[in-house]
């Protein structure tokens, strides 16, 4: 073997403990106690979140199709995790006792962008863009002979016609499995990014071994994450307000329950 030869090694990946229902507790408590504490800068990344949320409703009503935002808000939360970095950093600074300025945290959210979590960003938005397509070409297949116009009118056809349950059905499955395997591949991986120098596969390895080490309490808390999130889209993304600081903040309190971060 020659001298200049490199043996690979692979990375060393950060361990994972156990995340009990308590610990879902906790972590729901202190990401409310991080909002309580810090309203300013909740309510100032969940208003960028619902003011993008309001400027879609706005751009589909020019092109005269309102009735996509169904579809749309309801693919909407996948981006939540890219945007509750700035969320992240505030929960990171409240619990390592570092002063919360403005200036600093817009900051390391700006320089995400050099980093790995630009990476990430780029297959949630391609998961995302998947969904809509995926919509579209479900109503294709089992709503082109329907006529509507609004979003009332595809409600009626939705919940009425027979080609309208199937398409909720087919369309629920599919988006199960989307959500699913985005919420696997991002739950950790982002305050991972941001916490530590790390490539975005490693992050997706732990945030994967996370979902494997505790099942069912990782899949409860999706569950959760989505039940609220869809509540908080129904009063036209106001709701988003709230939830989304609140479930940011969280999510980091859960990320330090579930990853060593020693090691």
């Amino acid at each position: 073997m020659s001298d200049d030869s490199i043996a690979y090694e692979p990375p060393r990946l950060p361990a994972v403990r156990e995340v009990t229902f308590a610990d879902l507790r906790a972590a729901l408590a202190a990401g409310w106690s991080d909002f309580i504490g810090a309203p300013a800068f909740g309510l100032f990344f969940g208003g960028i979140y619902t003011l993008g949320g309001l400027l879609i409703l706005a751009f589909l009503t020019v092109l005269k199709a309102p009735w996509m935002i169904i579809p749309v808000a309801v693919g909407f939360p996948l981006l939540g995790p890219f945007v509750a970095v700035g969320l992240y950093e505030v929960s990171r600074r409240r619990l390592a006792g570092e002063p919360l300025k403005w200036k600093p945290i817009l900051s390391v959210v700006i320089q995400q962008r050099n980093r790995q979590l630009g990476w990430t960003a780029f297959i949630v938005l391609f998961i995302f863009w998947i969904w809509i397509y995926q919509v579209r070409l479900l109503i294709a297949l089992f709503l082109q002979s329907q006529n509507f116009s609004s979003i009332d009118g595809f409600i009626t056809v939705l919940t009425t016609t027979q080609s309208g349950l199937t398409f909720l059905a087919v369309g629920t499955c599919v988006g199960a499995v989307l959500a699913f395997v985005l919420y696997a591949t991002t739950v950790i991986t982002m305050p991972l990014l941001l916490d530590r120098d790390i490539d975005f596969i490693s992050a997706m390895i732990v945030s994967f071994k996370t979902i494997q080490r505790s099942p069912r309490t990782m899949i409860a808390w999706g569950a959760f994450i989505a039940v609220l999130t869809l509540i908080a889209l129904a009063p036209a993304f106001l709701g988003l307000l709230i939830v989304l600081p609140v479930l940011g903040h969280a999510t980091w309190h859960l990320y330090v329950r579930a990853v060593d971060r020693s090691t």
